[in-house]
């Protein structure tokens, strides 16, 4: 996630991003099935999505 990523989810509310951290978890689901399966080029792309959805409950969790 870059700095225009991250000010974008700063400006999101607690709904949008309950939202995103949906679409973020099923987008995880889909990495590690890919990376099962030996479809998956790029692993790194777990952990950065990890670390996104960690972002999103923070904010989350900051705003309640």
């Amino acid at each position: 996630m870059n700095k225009k990523e991250w000010e974008k989810l700063t400006q999101l509310s607690v709904e949008e991003l309950k939202a995103k951290e949906a679409e973020l978890k099923a987008e995880l689901f889909n990495l590690r099935f890919r990376h099962a399966t030996g479809q998956l080029n790029n692993p790194m792309l777990l952990k950065e999505t990890k670390r996104d959805i960690a972002r999103v409950k923070t904010l989350i969790n900051s705003r309640a």
